[in-house]
């Protein structure tokens, strides 16, 4: 963090980002040139976002923090559920498209400097274990405490204070500071190559205690190399949104265009 900062917290309204924005706020406290915001996205998953903002709108009300919320029904014309109805694809693949272009977008809208997620160690090494059986070490570059390979203006710098902490790390905290909610899973979970990877790396720490530490720890030593090597890579603008992009039409737009077309025949 710099000495003056407008951070975004993105805000779920689970253990972690409640951890996260909880830990940050104390922060600002002691230096008033740290502003604290909250931003949420509302995917539209039935009996389980509707929960979970619920709890992020109670909390921010609790601390006085401003919580700007953005929804996939309103920005795409779609929920989360009505698009997995007509389109036959991964759940968390375009969620997780769409969630990560409208956190980038609105937050530079609200001229946030940085966006502070809520991902654990757990999280970390999953996403490398992941990008390492997909043979997407490109992806892997782009990981770590400080998210990214390049600064460019339209990209708000991600970072993840909690990223050498475990979920039972974190858990403990919610717990002993009253942030942790009645958890509840995301429906789509169970259909996710994650989800395969995480009851994996579960099984190997359980039996050989440490072994997610080591991962990300070796991960952490290799990644100024990853971070070299691909620190080449063009930035495009989407030509249909003039968001930022890799490819001459962003995967957002690749998507509601799919979409568009499906509910049009």
């Amino acid at each position: 963090l710099d000495k003056e900062e407008h951070l975004g917290i993105a805000l779920s309204g689970g253990k972690d980002s409640l951890t996260v924005l909880n830990l940050l706020n104390n922060l600002s406290k002691q230096n008033p040139k740290i502003k604290i915001s909250a931003i949420a996205i509302d995917e539209g998953i039935h009996d389980y976002r509707d929960k979970t903002l619920k709890t992020a709108k109670e909390f921010c009300d609790q601390i006085s923090i401003k919580l700007n919320i953005y929804s996939y029904k309103k920005e795409f014309g779609l929920t989360l559920d009505e698009m997995l109805k007509i389109l036959n694809v991964k759940p968390c693949t375009i969620c997780g498209i769409f969630r990560r272009y409208l956190l980038n977008k609105k937050s530079r809208e609200l001229k946030f400097t940085k966006i502070a997620t809520g991902h654990n160690l757990d999280d970390e090494c999953q996403s490398i274990m992941m990008n390492q059986m997909k043979n997407n070490i490109g992806a892997s570059a782009r990981l770590g405490p400080k998210v990214g390979i390049v600064k460019d203006e339209k990209f708000i710098q991600r970072i993840k204070p909690l990223y050498l902490c475990t979920e039972k790390e974190v858990t403990t905290y919610a717990f002993i500071n009253g942030l942790l909610d009645n958890f509840t899973e995301c429906p789509n979970v169970s259909r996710s190559y994650r989800a395969q990877i995480r009851d994996m790396l579960n099984q190997m720490e359980n039996k050989f205690p440490g072994t997610k530490y080591s991962i990300v720890n070796s991960f952490l030593q290799t990644l100024p190399m990853l971070k070299e090597k691909f620190k080449h890579e063009s930035i495009k603008a989407c030509v249909k949104c003039k968001e930022p992009s890799s490819k001459d039409v962003c995967n957002a737009c690749h998507y509601v265009e799919k979409l568009k077309i499906v509910c049009e025949k």
